[in-house]
């Protein structure tokens, strides 16, 4: 069965995961792909997502999928009970997933039930499409990527961030555009994420 949680930062709501895990974190491994902020000086955010993992005691490994083989991620990737796959550049983070092969890895995981947890672009990743973040990150960055299909293990769209008012503008602009193309839409505050078990799905909140 398919388990995902869906956040916005994922530092802030981590703690609702656990029900999820197949195990204490203690006993688990997790896969921290850190792609999607190479494009960034200031990694702050991704600091605290990865010290709050550590904080509640997962085993953590950092993956950087770009440069790397299919087979060398394949390699990397074996063993772990967590896929952890970090905030970002959307665009950047499909472009090097398609090139390295990590989008058919991710959907073999996430269909095997390794826990997936997505902050951010880790978690629009995972929707039908990519395409509604444009406002928010800039495609530019990512030249070479065609098509903007995500990696659709989920019938909705992630809209994380929501309610920021750095966002806000942006915001109104990216529903006016999508509100009538037939997607279901999460909007996420920074304190809330969705929680995937199987075919249903809920949005928590941090305590």
């Amino acid at each position: 069965m398919k388990k995902l949680f869906l956040s916005s930062v994922a530092c802030i709501t981590l703690d609702k995961v656990v029900p999820l895990l197949p195990n204490t974190p203690n006993k688990l491994k997790v896969a921290f792909v850190l792609t999607a902020s190479n494009p960034y000086k200031d990694k702050s955010w991704l600091y605290k997502d990865r010290n709050k993992l550590v904080e509640m005691g997962f085993k953590v490994e950092d993956v950087d999928i770009e440069g790397k083989t299919e087979k060398e991620l394949r390699k990397t990737l074996v063993g772990i009970d967590v896929l952890f796959v970090s905030g970002g550049n959307t665009f950047y983070l499909l472009e090097k997933a398609i090139v390295s092969g990590f989008d058919k890895l991710a959907k073999e995981l996430i269909n095997k039930g390794i826990v997936y947890i997505g902050s951010s672009a880790g978690s629009v990743f995972v929707c039908p499409t990519i395409d509604f973040v444009e406002g928010l990150d800039d495609p530019k960055i990512a030249p070479s990527l065609t098509s903007y299909e995500g990696l659709n293990e989920v019938d909705f769209l992630v809209m994380p961030h929501y309610g920021d008012d750095e966002y806000k503008e942006t915001y109104k602009k990216i529903l006016e555009k999508w509100k009538d193309k037939g997607y279901k839409l999460k909007l996420l505050s920074n304190d809330e994420a969705v929680v995937v078990e199987g075919d249903k799905s809920r949005i928590v909140k941090a305590s």
